[in-house]
């Protein structure tokens, strides 16, 4: 852990642009210093998804399993699952009415619902990885106008947060199965209701979502069976770290520890800056000002900028922060940062304790 500590400390690009012309608009000045920064994602069961607001230094914390559908809160109608939990979505294929969906009936249906199953065609029963909303796509289509052209959907509501020991150095992103629900999503106006029931009940459960546009999202329990808040308000985060669905070219999906998303449903750029050896990523991190802000390399419609790209979780030394990458970050106000990691784990070394350094450019 000694070298994780000393020798691992990652820059963290996020973000590129042009240099800055003299006829163009002064960059604005983020009303902070920057900071190191302890992600308190909850250690090696990784239970916490952590937002946080670089411009604010301010965290929020919710737990994974606290939401299992988000609700667009633009003019498009989407439907995202949880994917920290493994979540996977499959149109029930002739079926009218929910009420008459049983168990039976989707048997077949259940061993293809599935997350990091190793089979490349689960790819189509979860949301587009890349998280560019409301355009992407979405395993449960956008919701149409007409009731009866919205489907209805077997839910595999994933897994629970694992609660069983873990050894130190090693993660577990998952325990017992969360179960399953028969879910059909109508328009309710300019909001949603979602129809859900479990599997065999011959009635079901409605709550009507009321779009709310200071947010990406308005987030449902549908096992607490009501709207709950997870994300701050769109303008008020950068980046999420949590478990993250992800996946495998030629094996489908597949579930990640340690994964970081940025904020670009709510405008946030991001880029990755990779230094070749042998020169020092700490030193060029060190030295990268405004003036080096590369803006074509912005990437704004896929949320993985950083993902997993910052941890190499199987080093020849064992977990390791790589050291020749930073990130630049921009965002929604037009603030700009560079960001580098700095641990993987806790001084102990257990998993799920990261920390990162930024600095506003």
């Amino acid at each position: 852990m000694k070298k994780i500590l000393f020798c691992l400390l990652v820059g963290a690009s996020f973000i590129s642009q042009s240099c800055i012309n003299d006829n163009e608009d002064a960059v604005a000045v983020p009303p902070v210093e920057g900071s190191i920064i302890d992600a308190n994602v909850g250690g090696a069961t990784q239970p916490n998804q952590v937002w946080y607001d670089l411009s604010k230094k301010e965290e929020v914390l919710t737990k994974r399993t606290d939401w299992d559908l988000a609700f667009y809160s633009g003019n498009e109608f989407k439907v995202i699952l949880n994917s920290s939990i493994m979540m996977a979505a499959g149109k029930i294929v002739g079926a009218t009415n929910i009420d008459a969906v049983t168990e039976s009936s989707v048997t077949a249906l259940k061993d293809q619902v599935q997350v990091a199953n190793f089979n490349e065609a689960n790819v189509a029963y979860i949301d587009d990885v890349k998280g560019n909303f409301p355009s992407g796509y979405t395993a449960i289509e956008g919701i149409k106008v007409n009731d009866a052209e919205n489907g209805i959907y077997l839910v595999n509501l994933g897994k629970e947060i694992y609660n069983g020991s873990v050894p130190v150095g090693s993660v577990a992103t998952g325990g017992d199965n969360r179960g399953w629900m028969k879910v059909q999503v109508v328009r309710a106006g300019a909001g949603y209701t979602v129809k859900y029931a479990e599997l065999n009940a011959t009635t079901h459960k409605e709550l009507t979502v009321y779009k709310n546009t200071a947010y990406n999202y308005n987030f449902v329990s549908l096992k607490n069976n009501k709207e709950v808040f997870i994300q701050p308000e769109k303008k008020n985060w950068d980046l999420c770290f949590t478990v993250f669905t992800n996946i495998i070219t030629g094996a489908g999906s597949y579930i990640y520890a340690d994964f970081v998303n940025n904020n670009n449903v709510g405008g946030v750029g991001a880029y990755e800056v990779v230094i070749p050896s042998p020169a020092s990523g700490i030193e060029a991190y060190n030295n990268f000002k405004v003036e080096s802000i590369e803006q074509s390399k912005f990437i704004y419609n896929d949320h993985r900028v950083i993902g997993s790209n910052w941890r190499n979780p199987v080093g020849t030394n064992g977990l390791e922060v790589f050291g020749d990458r930073f990130y630049v970050i921009k965002d929604a106000d037009g603030y700009y940062f560079k960001l580098r990691f700095t641990r993987i784990t806790s001084i102990s070394g257990e998993r799920g304790f990261p920390q990162f350094e930024y600095k506003p450019l």
